[in-house]
């Protein structure tokens, strides 16, 4: 099957958490002998930030890990059709400029044959619901969401029988536990500061309860303000600015723990979606804590997969633990590596992906040009 996804960035990671799950998927189609065509926009925004923070070096990680990957950087003015030419599938994610959207939408409408899927990995559908009102879905087959109560809101705009919950996965190729483990310390950190959306929930649920726990704290992430690094400096707590993700493993393989702080709308509103961090940390064989978050459809086992922490407290009761209790550690990672390898790999989403296109070809759902 020929596949076209037409993302925000596949080379560049830099506060783009879509391309750790889309590197991971697309490697396993290619690895089943799927014909696979990636276009970002020139000059995208993440790629942007990643060569001003770190340069062409910033991009060696990704090419290492992912040598049989490409992508084609595209001007707004391109013409899309020959892009699209001979395509069974084709999936445009959100991230990408409402025009582009659109544009794609318009020649599969006009008899393009292919079936168009819009990818939606984000919560601005009710944090931002105008920005989402803002694309043409006219011309697309179907949307992928990922999580359910995404999927509902969908269903909401008229999408019932059309939206499918796909969610993010791990890619168990790269990130794995290490082969050979050496001596771990402190807890680690791997996130965006993002904007505002979990100040607070940062500062109650990791900052203070590791200083508390007495546990050195490892921080690496992205748009940290001079605010929020003076905040990490009170608590102890070192910085050390963007990391690849391709490095994360190696990362996660030094540290005893880390901890999972949901964005603000992920906890509340849109219960259910947990960071793609959460998949990868697990997968990795590292213990770890959750501050409060619902696993509305069952995706893990709270207290077996992970330990969940009510409030602070809790938090720095749980980090105590971990330091403290290696067969606690050791049962963590098993039932986590456990629940990943079943579940939540990225061939399993694959399978899931390959099923959905399965259900467009159906006659049932045959789409005629409006």
């Amino acid at each position: 099957m020929k596949i076209v996804y037409f993302t925000h960035s596949l080379q560049s990671c830099w506060n783009h958490g879509n391309a750790h799950f889309l590197r991971g998927v697309l490697s396993d189609l290619i690895a089943r002998g799927h014909d696979v065509r990636v276009y970002e926009p020139i000059n995208a925004w993440s790629l942007t930030n990643l060569l001003a923070d770190a340069g062409e070096a910033g991009l060696e990680p990704y090419r290492r890990q992912y040598p049989e990957l490409s992508s084609k950087s595209i001007a707004p003015e391109i013409a899309l059709e020959p892009l699209v030419d001979g395509a069974d599938l084709v999936i445009v994610h959100e991230w990408n400029e409402p025009a582009l959207v659109a544009a794609i939408g318009d020649v599969r409408r006009r008899g393009g044959s292919f079936r168009l899927l819009f990818h939606d990995t984000h919560h601005r559908a009710v944090s931002a619901p105008d920005e989402m009102n803002a694309f043409d879905l006219s011309g697309y087959d179907g949307v992928l969401a990922f999580g359910e109560t995404l999927a509902q809101v969908y269903r909401g705009w008229g999408w019932e029988g059309r939206v499918w919950t796909w969610h993010e996965a791990a890619d168990i190729r790269r990130f794995h536990p290490p082969t050979h483990e050496a001596e771990r310390s402190g807890l680690v950190w791997i996130g965006n500061w993002g904007d505002g959306e979990r100040t607070r929930e940062l500062e109650s649920f990791l900052f203070r309860p590791a200083a508390e726990a007495g546990l050195p704290l490892d921080i690496y992430g992205v748009r940290y303000p001079d605010e929020a690094k003076a905040m990490l400096a009170a608590h102890g707590a070192r910085y050390h600015g963007w990391a690849p993700n391709a490095g994360a493993p190696d990362i996660f393989a030094r540290a005893l723990a880390t901890v999972h702080v949901p964005r603000r709308y992920y906890a509340t509103i849109l219960p259910g979606i947990p960071t793609i961090r959460v998949f990868e940390a697990l997968a990795c064989g590292i213990p770890l804590v959750s501050a409060p978050w619902e696993d509305a459809e069952g995706l893990f086992r709270p207290g077996t997969d992970y330990l969940v922490a009510g409030d602070g407290d809790a938090m720095t009761r749980h980090l105590r633990a971990l330091a403290q209790d290696a067969d606690l550690r050791a049962a963590l990672v098993a039932a986590g590596l456990e629940t990943i390898r079943a579940r939540h790999t990225c061939a399993h989403r694959v399978d899931e992906l390959l099923a959905i296109a399965d259900q467009l070809h159906a006659p049932a759902l045959e789409r005629t040009a409006a």
